[in-house]
């Protein structure tokens, strides 16, 4: 076994600043994109991209943000595809749960009892439960 000991004679290399990685053979093209145009740049948003953010519950500013749009100008002309895309995601959200809980998870069909069916740990009585009104004078 041997034991290695660190000799301060013996120098080290000296860490050297690293450049930063450059990109070489950079390529430019042209795409054409298809979607709506909007703003004041005329920016192009395709549905099908923005329906993507929508499913994945990404705020309005966070779409904005991506896409540099002020948010007034994606409630616009979005409404309808951010509608449409939370909708499906909560449809496949309770389609799942619903699965497990048809598959025996109690837990989440308790939770849906709950939700979905109006259950409650406290179960209310409906039954009139007021106190008759009680006479002490003998009607003769």
């Amino acid at each position: 076994m041997t034991e290695e000991t660190h000799n301060p004679e013996q120098s080290e290399p000296e860490h050297t600043e690293k450049t930063p990685y450059q990109v070489k053979n950079i390529r430019y093209g042209e795409k054409t994109v298809r979607g709506r145009v909007v703003g004041r740049n005329k920016t192009v948003i395709p549905e099908e991209e923005f329906t993507k953010l929508a499913e994945l519950h990404c705020t309005w500013q966070e779409i904005s943000d991506w896409y540099s749009v002020p948010v007034s100008t994606l409630r616009d002309n979005f409404a309808d595809l951010y509608q449409k895309g939370t909708t499906a995601t909560k449809q496949r959200l309770r389609q799942a749960q619903l699965k497990l809980a048809m598959n025996g998870d109690r837990s989440m069909l308790i939770w849906l009892g709950k939700n979905i069916l109006g259950q409650s740990d406290q179960p209310i009585n409906t039954d009139n439960s007021q106190i008759l009104p009680w006479n002490t004078e003998s009607d003769q």
